[in-house]
């Protein structure tokens, strides 16, 4: 059997995919990098979680040559602790980008339209003699993609599609459709639009990149949408603005803590919230899986790697 004693699957798998690892691989199942222990011989870890897992956990597996992520994002593995072990990384791009952006304008139009407000109405039956107040048309709104990847220019599209002037920040300025409007700094970029949609990757450098000072250039009429890293956000600075109706409203994937978010954010109705399901359908779970494990498959057999995030 392929990696037969040389592979080891670690962090929150489903049944299904623990069973493809242990099928094709016959790779036991950790729940979590906590129960790690010393493994000499383990060459490659499947792994799928937020948990961090660092030079410590590596140092635990003095063999390991590959970590195939399960995700788009890394920034839970330490990527300078696995250079500088001679470990490969490969995560699971591409196969999620549509249900991401997707789930961007999905929580965009029930922020605006305030859908979980409305629905309580009917199930309620609250909805006799009264009447919703108006809501904000989102249709035309001009919208700001905060790093234009993969994930982020497929959800430029979709907002384009409703009308909406599209502006931009990157590290460097894309080829993109006549009309989009690049800008050099976050800030800038929150001052021209008035809807705002997170869509860079985590870790250290994009710590807190929505910060007071952005959320303060969004203004009161502004959305912020975040479907990257509840990292990305300064929470604080976002509730104090909620609170002070500085900002109009939020729509939220991920949080700064989670599965526990700030319970602030729950008194918001104001605020569309969301468990962190960006690519929670099955097909592209199914994808990602897949592509996770054409990786492990690709280092066993000698061949390129087809996502690999450093080497």
């Amino acid at each position: 059997m392929t990696g037969d004693g040389k592979t080891l699957a670690i962090g929150g798998f489903t049944a299904t995919e623990a069973e493809a690892l242990a099928a094709e691989f016959s790779a036991p199942h950790l729940a979590s990098p906590d129960a790690l222990e010393a493994q000499p011989g383990v060459e490659v870890v499947a792994y799928k979680g937020g948990a961090p897992f660092g030079a410590a956990e590596m140092d635990l597996l003095p063999d390991l040559k590959l970590i195939a992520n399960f995700g788009v994002g890394y920034d839970a593995i330490d990527i300078a602790a696995a250079n500088a072990r001679g470990i490969t990384v490969t995560n699971t791009p591409d196969v999620l980008n549509d249900d991401v952006a997707d789930l961007a304008v999905a929580l965009t139009l029930a922020q605006f339209r305030r859908l979980a407000e409305g629905d309580r109405w009917v199930r309620d039956a609250t909805w006799g003699g009264r009447e919703m107040p108006l809501v904000r048309k989102m249709s035309g709104t001009t919208v700001g993609i905060l790093g234009l990847g993969r994930i982020g220019r497929e959800i430029a599209d979709r907002f384009a599609a409703f009308k909406c002037p599209v502006h931009y920040w990157s590290r460097n300025p894309k080829p993109v459709p006549e009309g989009w409007t690049y800008h050099a700094d976050p800030v800038s970029l929150a001052g021209a639009v008035d809807i705002l949609v997170v869509a860079t990757v985590g870790g250290r450098a994009t710590r807190n990149i929505v910060d007071a000072q952005v959320i303060s250039a969004l203004g009161e009429n502004g959305v912020l949408v975040n479907v990257a890293r509840g990292s990305c956000v300064d929470e604080a600075a976002l509730i104090d603005a909620l609170n002070a109706g500085d900002l109009a409203g939020a729509a939220l994937d991920v949080f700064a803590s989670e599965p526990d978010p700030d319970p602030r954010l729950s008194g918001f109705e104001q605020v569309a919230l969301y468990p962190h399901g960006g690519s929670a359908t099955v097909e592209t779970r199914t994808a990602m899986a897949e592509l996770q494990r054409a990786n492990m498959h690709a280092f066993f057999d000698g061949t390129p790697l087809p996502t690999p995030v450093n080497g």
